[in-house]
């Protein structure tokens, strides 16, 4: 598991498409799996599910990533997981970590 977090000031909206937009674009094999908006007072919360084929150890890994806004502030996390192979032990070889760094990036790109 991969994880990353920080929070920068912009426009919710502006933010959540430059993040969807540069994870989309990572790669042909990046899909979106499912997305959920949700908007309580002034605080809105968007949180969207991606998984990502590596042909180099044959499976799939997810994103899981949440952005939450409220007023100008933004707080964003991104958790890699999957990526592993093995019963017992669970072998990875950084799919996590790749996924995470496309959203940390990104949010470097807008801060």
């Amino acid at each position: 598991m991969a994880k990353y977090e920080n929070t920068l000031t912009g426009e919710f909206e502006k933010v959540v498409k430059h993040l969807e937009n540069d994870i989309s674009i990572s790669a042909s094999t990046m899909n979106l799996v499912d997305e959920s908006n949700y908007t309580i007072g002034l605080t809105k919360i968007a949180v969207r599910v991606y998984d990502k084929y590596f042909m180099r150890n044959g499976n799939r890994a997810s994103l899981s990533l949440t952005v939450v806004g409220d007023n100008g502030m933004i707080f964003v996390s991104a958790i890699g997981a999957g990526g592993g192979s093995g019963i017992l032990f669970n072998f990875s070889l950084g799919a996590e970590d790749d996924l995470v760094e496309i959203v940390q990036k990104s949010v470097e790109q807008m801060k």
